[in-house]
């Protein structure tokens, strides 16, 4: 039986990921304020240092801090370096020996050239944030972790990271770690991903392709897809034939408006003929979000985007 989104955020973390460029960031913001609206205590976390949370709410730079973006949401912006700082100050216990092996070249070195290394401690933080007994000493849990995760291609390697380094690390510390991070990827109770695609072919393949990839090779339960950035059909084919017609006899502003209006018709046919392959190609609900004739994003719109992610 199919998840519908209510289970979607009945979950403790989902992941939101997609090709480059379909507005993933946007749904996972969105999300955020869905799980926010419902009471729940929220958070967004950004990855690699990027910051759209603190432009859409207008902050300073949230950065590595958990910080109340609007009642019942918090955002982070989760950096690979600083993730690495916290995890030797919790394994060390000793602040000074988690700074200085921070201040070793030599470590710094290894840390970097270690494939996968970063979007493990990555992870680990993010996992973190899911406990109801954080490890970070006075910060309190959260019901709902929302992450913008990696791209396509990116977003695979990154939720298959624990289940390599368990594997690499047969024993000690890093595979116990790893085999934790890695068994709540998979649980899928509690762990969800939602695929963000747009109208296009080549989006539209790639989330087809990333679904299969996510659920057969990952084993991560993707319980749902967002087609975003839809046009609306505002006239039916009947009423389309009618304005060519039209057009034919139509002079200046009057047979431009005439010829917009049918380009417009033209290019939301396209775009729910790619809905329809998406659904065919898929085996995951899908959701239906608007294009916003906007050059930018408010608060106002992710407010409205965030009650039709429901």
């Amino acid at each position: 039986m199919a998840l519908g989104v209510s289970d979607l955020l009945d979950k403790k973390l989902v992941f939101v990921t997609g090709k480059g460029g379909v507005g993933k960031s946007t749904v996972a913001l969105s999300l955020g304020l869905a799980g926010a609206a419902r009471g729940k205590r929220t958070i967004v976390c950004e990855i690699a240092s990027q910051e759209n949370a603190s432009r859409v709410f207008k902050r300073a730079q949230v950065g590595f801090n958990e910080v109340e973006l609007t009642p019942g949401l918090w955002g982070i912006s989760i950096d690979p370096d600083e993730s690495m700082r916290e995890y030797l100050l919790l394994q060390l216990k000793v602040k000074a020996m988690g700074d200085l092996l921070m201040r070793s070249k030599l470590f710094l070195y290894l840390a970097q050239a270690a494939p996968g290394l970063k979007e493990l401690v990555t992870i680990g933080k993010i996992w973190e944030l899911t406990l109801p007994d954080r490890k970070v000493k006075g910060m309190e849990p959260y019901d709902l972790v929302i992450v913008d995760a990696p791209a396509t291609g990116h977003g695979v390697g990154f939720l298959q990271t624990p289940r390599t380094f368990a594997e690499i690390a047969r024993v000690g510390p890093i595979h116990n770690q790893a085999s934790t991070l890695a068994a709540q990827i998979t649980n899928h109770d509690e762990t969800g991903v939602a695929i963000v695609a747009l109208p296009e072919e080549m989006p539209v393949n790639e989330s087809a392709s990333l679904e299969t990839q996510l659920i057969d090779d990952v084993g991560v339960a993707v319980d749902r897809l967002y087609m975003n950035a839809l046009y609306p059909h505002l006239f039916s084919d009947t009423e389309a034939e009618t304005l060519a017609g039209l057009r034919e006899s139509a002079e200046g502003p009057t047979k431009a408006a005439i010829t917009a209006a049918m380009s417009e018709h033209k290019r939301a046919t396209v775009q729910h003929a790619q809905l329809e392959r998406l659904k065919e190609m898929t085996r995951t609900p899908v959701t239906e979000l608007p294009f916003i004739f906007k050059p930018q994003l408010d608060l106002g719109d992710f407010n409205e985007l965030s009650e039709l992610t429901i």
